[in-house]
């Protein structure tokens, strides 16, 4: 190769320190972009198809199928989904720090399709559920064999579930270099339309398979799902010549505990107010390792004691302005995250007593078909599509005029917009439910637990329509915060934060909904939340959660006030990075980097 080549290719390197499953710089044209994303888009389509097939039916599997109470499968459905959001923190710590986003999301993906096929088998075999019974009463409970096997295979789904998510989302960002205009751009919209995939996917898994579910079974729903699973982990790998990986910068929570242990250490020391007299390495450094340096920032100021030099000494055990920094970012995250767990509540309550509002409703189309109980979370699920592909399409052009903004607005005016509209869809289904139990009195269908009330199952439209407008809203600005304002050596734990406030909220979701029932029963009164929905008062439990979430948004207002947003990446750093990339051999780093034992950075 002549050294005109060897300078051309060095030039198309990607700049954002990207390299192959070899660990050699990338070029732009051959490798990531819309392309990559094309195989990271068709997968997600289909993993989402299976979790809605799974999660918006649960509770109905739950109480008909293994004769499981209201309240208990609510906490059920709603336990099982907080413990699928939180392995996400768990996965992103193994990505950032040991496997990288390919492998280990290649490993829970396997883990995934192995659970699927168990649980296939849990809901086929008829020696592996209770028999049907007509009443409801007297029903035979399900043996221990039973709910052992089938909750096995359904915890195992939440650990493949749980794994891939918070790796999938951010390896599909990671195919658009921040350096390049035209991919930044397009990285700017990504999470809009990776949204829009999963909303897509959901849509057709509580459509067409929650129809296969009611009317044919749920071992065959199930077939479907661990066969899609199978063909779209299949279009990943073939994927993989086009995609572009991060390198691996070792344990992110090692590096920040050792700068908290270092802040302990110098405790006494007073800060220094000249910030240029703390400990930095030259940013060629990060830049040939795949990391960025960050420069010093006012805030959290007393972590600035872990880069104090003393005496003019250097050791491993001073950290520098970066770690800080990054530090620094991390914490300033939380109490964000803090205000996004309350929001979290609302999606187990939509696949679960909204669900069981459903069954009490006339869910008839004309004179044969009848409308599957859970699939009235379809309607949650459009009213995101059409909101994302109107925000994209028509209000980010607008906003972007007046904001400035390329996005339009910012993550957190987007998150705050739809905490208040969650609000507002909580209202509405207080007074949809006020009129649906006027109609159950009319009909005297109180204590009947399978009494069908005189109203359409479109009367829940509005509730849900105003849901997925506020999950629209509120969902991607949580997936751009997190992963925009996370380190770029720490990203796959920034949006395991968005995954982990979802498995947080199903946690205190179902601790609200245990307690309150539990609460309002007291003294041998009938509880707002009791196994007969029609002799429920869940108005009263969503007036509460509306409360409840009207005192979050005033938290939220004030946490978003105060939080300072991640500098941008400078043009003078992007000087830097392309010529560190042209300076640097073809070969590249590591995927994993490299350790110099006098550098106190560990990657």
């Amino acid at each position: 190769m002549s050294s005109f080549e060897t300078e051309k290719e060095k030039e198309n390197i990607v700049l954002d320190g990207s390299v192959d499953l070899r660990g050699r710089p990338v070029e732009r044209a051959k490798t990531g972009g819309i392309k990559a994303c094309s195989f990271l888009v068709g997968y997600e389509f289909c993993e989402r198809l299976a979790f809605g097939g799974i999660w918006a039916n649960l509770v109905i599997y739950l109480t008909t199928k293994l004769h499981e109470g209201t309240v208990s499968a609510s906490r059920n459905v709603t336990v099982w989904t907080g413990t699928m959001w939180s392995m996400s923190i768990i996965a992103a710590y193994i990505a950032d720090t040991h496997w990288g986003r390919y492998w280990t999301f290649l490993a829970f993906s396997s883990v995934y399709i192995v659970a699927m096929g168990l649980l296939a088998l849990a809901v086929s075999l008829p020696s592996l559920r209770p028999p049907p019974c007509s009443s409801g009463e007297g029903c035979q409970k399900a043996s221990n064999l039973q709910i052992g096997i089938f909750y096995l295979a359904l915890y195992l789904v939440a650990v493949g579930a749980g794994g891939i998510k918070p790796n999938i989302s951010t390896f599909g960002a990671d195919q658009f270099d921040e350096f390049d205009p035209k991919e930044k751009s397009h990285k700017n919209r990504f999470f809009n339309w990776w949204m829009f995939t999963i909303f897509f996917g959901s849509l057709f898994g509580k459509t067409f398979l929650i129809y296969i579910e009611d009317n044919v079974g749920f071992g065959v729903s199930y077939g479907v799902i661990t066969a899609a699973l199978i063909i779209s982990g299949i279009v990943f790998l073939i994927g993989t010549p086009f995609y572009r990986h991060k390198i691996v910068a070792g344990s992110p929570l090692k590096r920040m505990g050792k700068v908290f242990m270092r802040v302990i250490r110098n405790w006494k020391v007073k800060a220094p107010s000249d910030p240029s007299t703390l400990y930095e390495v030259d940013p060629k450094e990060y830049i040939a390792k795949g990391r960025y340096p960050i420069a010093h920032t006012s805030a959290l100021r007393f972590l600035d004691k872990a880069a104090i030099v003393k005496d003019g000494n250097v050791s491993s055990k001073i950290s520098t302005v970066t770690e800080v920094e990054e530090t620094k970012l991390m914490i300033g995250m939380l109490p964000i995250w803090v205000a996004t767990i309350t929001p979290s509540i609302l999606g187990p309550q939509a696949g679960t007593l909204f669900v069981k509002q459903s069954e009490t409703l006339n869910r008839h189309l004309g004179s044969s078909f009848q409308i599957p109980a859970a699939s009235v979370t379809a309607f949650l699920t459009l009213s995101m599509l059409i909101t994302t592909l109107i925000y994209d399409r028509l209000l980010v052009p607008i906003l972007r005029k007046y904001t400035g903004n390329p996005k339009g607005t910012s993550a957190l005016q987007r998150m705050g917009v739809g905490m208040a509209m969650q609000v507002v869809a909580m209202l509405v289904a207080v007074a949809v439910e006020i009129k649906r139990l006027e109609a159950v009195k009319d009909g005297g269908l109180q204590n009947n637990k399978r009494g069908i009330v005189h109203k359409s199952i479109f009367t829940l439209l509005p509730q849900f329509i105003l849901l997925g407008i506020a999950d629209a809203f509120l969902d991607i600005g949580k997936i751009e915060f997190f992963y925009d304002q996370a380190p770029e050596s720490m990203q796959s734990m920034g949006t395991a934060l968005y995954t982990s406030s979802n498995g947080v909220g199903a946690f205190f979701s179902s601790f609200v909904i245990t307690a309150v029932s539990n609460f309002t029963a007291r003294g041998g009164r009938k509880g707002w939340i009791v196994n007969n929905t029609n002799a429920s008062r869940l108005d009263y439990y969503y007036a509460f959660l509306a409360v409840l979430l009207l005192m979050n948004v005033l938290f939220f207002m004030f946490v978003s006030y105060v939080y300072a947003y991640k500098r941008e990446i400078t043009e003078a750093f992007r000087e830097h990075s392309e010529k560190a990339m042209i300076d640097t051999d073809v070969n590249g780093p590591s995927l994993k980097g490299e350790h110099n034992g006098s550098d106190p950075i560990q990657l």
